[in-house]
């Protein structure tokens, strides 16, 4: 064991104790972060435009401050961004992250001064749970590679902007660049397939011990090293030990990750976005993930099924429920104000707050009422595709409301295997049982005869990644969504289809 890996396991117990106590005291955190926010910004044009010096309780920030989305909040952006100061938080940003929105087009996320110490802080205990709970630090002496977007920054109005990976690349602790892959020039690669191949050339000889990405990125990395090598990853890369993931959920990538590794690799879920870092696992025996509640973040929750009524609900973190599907909604200290993030939540523990994260409050099927939501779907498919040891590679699904062939309308599923089933008409109607199972809205339009049971289609291999190069939109951050209320991705899939 290495100087670095004996000197990470006193540090990671220090730090997992100092974690304990805001993880024991949540509540109080959060009201503690909450009344530091609004007096930070008290005098900035938000802040005053909001009363913020009349804000003495969460009653009355709901009272003054109502919930936005990018669109709704994009006046005091485009402000920021036109190198006004003192708009949404004290000063300018440090940087601005720069995302690309369904409906808004490119995004310029604020970060702070005061925001990205917790960005890269977050990463860093999410690997200090791990070896504290299991003791296995020799990865920190291997090398690391993040594939990450480039970071290389522009400028606008002196605040730097980028992919918010490309921005942490910056940000890396100095004792973690000499084991860091691939090179700043290879980084700087604009084209992702060519970033790719040139991360292969630089890798494939290397100690890789700690790999870390979006799933289907990372496995688009794994095939051209496997192509390259004629091996398994495990055979390539002997003391590869940790597999870190985030941006979307894993378990529709595991099966075909495992198979391209060659064994169950530990692995440890994040939950970074742009607007902060919300959440990492913890606990290797608990798929759920530990919510940041100490990190600059004060949080809000929507219950999903009022999310689109004129006055929601709105919560704190001592008022949600357990096992409810909730929008998630932010403040931050990088100046966004009950901010709608998009995604959705689910709390299965109050002792201490973990959260799973359930899908997007955009991303639903209700062409009927229905209100099918991606966590339903991602169990209805992966509950039956492991029972039959079917390995999927990726998939979406939409509702096709005027069935070209007449008769009833129904969901239109697309799906790319790693491992076909033998039945692709058998395996349809299990996965369709099983989300009736899972949506009981779904089970009665079935048994009213108000939709047939879903058409799933098997699509060429490299279908996906096709797609996204078409979209221009392969490697970096992006993301397949999985489930959409309308056929813009539907209608494009079917030229793929087996």
């Amino acid at each position: 064991m290495g100087l670095k890996a004996a000197l990470s396991k006193p540090y990671a117990a220090f730090v997992v104790w100092q974690m304990s106590k805001w993880k024991n005291n949540a509540i109080a955190a959060q009201n503690k972060t909450f009344f530091n926010l609004i007096k930070s910004a008290a005098q900035t044009q938000f802040g005053k435009q909001h009363t913020f010096e009349n804000i003495k309780s969460y009653q009355d920030f709901k009272r003054f401050v109502p919930v936005r989305d990018y669109e709704d909040l994009k006046p005091y952006i485009d402000k920021t961004v036109a190198g006004d100061t003192n708009v949404l938080w004290p000063g300018k940003p440090l940087y601005f992250a720069k995302t690309s929105g369904t409906t808004s087009g490119v995004k310029y996320i604020p970060i702070s001064k005061q925001s990205m110490p917790y960005h890269i802080k977050a990463a860093k205990n999410g690997l200090l749970c791990y070896i504290n709970q299991t003791g296995k630090a020799d990865f920190v002496d291997g090398k690391m590679i993040f594939l990450q977007g480039s970071p290389v920054l522009e400028q606008k109005n002196g605040v730097a902007f980028g992919r918010l990976s490309g921005i942490v690349a910056h940000h890396v602790p100095q004792y973690l660049q000499k084991n860091r892959l691939p090179s700043y020039a290879t980084n700087c690669i604009d084209d992702w397939e060519q970033k790719v191949d040139a991360i292969v050339t630089e890798t494939i000889n290397e100690d890789m011990t700690l790999i870390s990405g979006i799933p289907p990125w990372c496995q688009m990395y794994f095939d051209k090293l496997s192509a390259q090598a004629n091996k398994k990853i495990k055979d390539i890369f002997p003391n590869f030990k940790l597999f870190v993931h985030g941006g979307v959920n894993y378990q529709p990538y595991k099966a075909k990750m495992v198979e391209s590794i060659g064994f169950d690799i530990d692995t440890i879920e994040t939950y970074p976005a742009s607007e902060g870092f919300i959440a990492f696992q913890d606990d290797q025996n608990d798929n759920s993930l530990l919510l940041l509640v100490d990190g600059g973040i004060f949080y809000e929750f929507i219950p999903v099924d009022e999310f689109f009524t004129e006055n929601p609900t709105r919560l704190c973190l001592a008022e949600i429920e357990l096992n409810k599907n909730y929008a998630l909604i932010l403040s931050t200290n990088a100046g966004l104000w009950a901010y709608s993030i998009g995604d959705t939540v689910k709390f299965v523990s109050k002792n201490p707050y973990k959260i799973l994260v359930t899908g997007r409050i955009k991303h639903f099927i209700s062409a009927f009422g229905e209100h099918v939501i991606a966590e339903e779907v991602e169990y209805a498919l992966l509950s039956v595709a492991n029972a039959e040891g079917v390995e999927i590679t990726e998939f979406t699904l939409a509702p096709q409301i005027n069935p070209p062939q007449g008769g009833l309308p129904y969901h239109e599923w697309f799906v790319e295997f790693a491992k076909p089933p033998k039945d692709l008409a058998a395996f349809a109607l299990k996965v369709d049982s099983a989300l009736q199972q899972k949506n009981i809205y779904y089970a009665d339009l079935i048994k009213g005869n108000i939709l047939q049971s879903l058409l799933l289609h098997s699509l060429t291999p490299n279908a996906f990644i096709n797609y996204m190069r078409q979209q221009g939109k392969l490697g970096g951050q992006n993301k397949l969504p999985r489930l959409a209320n309308n056929r813009l991705i539907a209608d494009e899939l079917t030229t793929y289809i087996v």
